[in-house]
């Protein structure tokens, strides 16, 4: 595996597809993801220059950031469940998967005996699927009933939206799927204008360039950078 020469790809194609849309590349934060892999990669990722890493696995990402740089910027980006918020209030910068009031209170509460602020993306579940966690987008009034009682809150800032894609052949067939995220945030921006709505996190290893069309602020890539989980 070539690391410098994965990453170099991937970020030429996350100027391409920014460009192609008329998009600032900046605008777009590359998120690396490192489950399954161990920190000595990670601490060549961002000797490289990367400083966004996310992990899915709280308890696994316990034992690597202690053995990491600390101006890191630790992403939780997989399903995060009530009972290891505390853990989680710990350990990350953001928070990509919020997808229950009950989780963001208990977020709340655990940030608040920490004395810091978290910011959280509320994950959608735009597709539908069962499989998938998050706010279903077709209730709206559910979600608005839910974005209300979280800015109540004071040690949780919603900060924008995030979603998993279904897994297809053809990048083609996220776009929806982006697109549906793009058009909630802009709903939720007329409705809730008091949140700057700026993040939209969405779009993995085989569909990022069609977020990054359609609106991506953060792209979470984890194998076209790292090669497959667990292989190093």
């Amino acid at each position: 595996m070539n690391l410098g020469e994965n990453l170099r790809r991937v970020q030429e194609r996350i100027v391409a597809a920014a460009e192609r849309v008329g998009r600032d590349p900046s605008e777009v934060t590359l998120v690396a993801v490192t489950k399954t892999h161990p920190p000595e990669i990670i601490r060549a990722a961002y000797e490289l220059g990367l400083r966004d890493f996310g992990e899915n696995r709280v308890e696994e990402a316990a034992d690597k950031i202690s053995k990491l740089p600390e101006d890191i910027t630790w992403h939780m980006v997989g399903h995060l469940q009530s009972r290891k918020a505390a853990l989680a209030a710990d350990l990350f910068d953001i928070i990509h998967s919020v997808d229950s009031v009950k989780l963001a209170r208990r977020l709340d509460r655990f940030c608040a005996e920490r004395n810091r602020l978290m910011p959280v993306l509320l994950e959608i579940n735009v597709s539908g699927e069962v499989s998938k966690y998050g706010f279903p987008l077709a209730d709206r009034d559910m979600l608005g009933a839910a974005v209300a009682e979280m800015l109540a809150l004071s040690h949780v800032r919603i900060e924008g939206l995030m979603t998993m894609a279904p897994i297809v052949s053809d990048p083609e067939e996220a776009r929806p799927v982006f697109r549906g995220l793009r058009e909630l945030r802009e709903a939720l921006s007329a409705r809730f204008p008091q949140v700057e709505w700026r993040h939209l996190s969405m779009g993995m290893t085989d569909d990022f360039e069609v977020a990054i069309e359609e609106g991506a602020t953060m792209v979470r890539i984890g194998r076209a950078i790292f090669g497959p989980r667990g292989t190093g």
